[in-house]
């Protein structure tokens, strides 16, 4: 299974962070590419990316805070996308790895791309 991991830091709290990942509707104002969400239920979303208004997709959100953790199961494309946070003097550690199954294997690179200016962006937001 195609897979990749980074890792950021935030000169914010934890909960300023995590604040910001509960959230799917805080999503559009730092994920890359993700232009707007409705949530559903607790747990359950629906996102559109940019530039795809009639391309609705489905998610799953898990969240364990307990261990700062959320992860995010896309049910179209089967992308697993697991954000971890960890308290740091003076900020936020956040690590995320991504998992993609064989058949979204082209995207890697653009999927890298994407979380990797996602997660500054997170980090300067939860920071700001």
């Amino acid at each position: 299974m195609p897979a990749f991991a980074l890792t950021g830091h935030a000169d914010a709290a934890v909960e300023e962070v995590w604040k910001l990942l509960f959230d799917p509707t805080r999503f559009p104002e730092w994920w890359v590419g993700v232009e707007t969400v409705r949530t559903d239920s607790p747990g359950s979303y629906v996102l559109w990316p940019t530039g795809y208004p009639d391309f609705p997709m489905p998610q799953l959100l898990r969240t364990d805070r307990e261990a700062g953790r959320v992860t995010i199961s896309c049910l179209v494309s089967d992308i697993d996308v697991c954000w971890q946070l960890a308290e740091r003097t003076g900020g936020t550690d956040i690590d995320v790895r991504v998992e993609l199954p064989e058949s979204e294997s082209h995207r890697l690179d653009a999927q890298r791309d994407a979380i990797g200016r996602s997660l500054r962006q997170l980090a300067d937001l939860a920071a700001g």
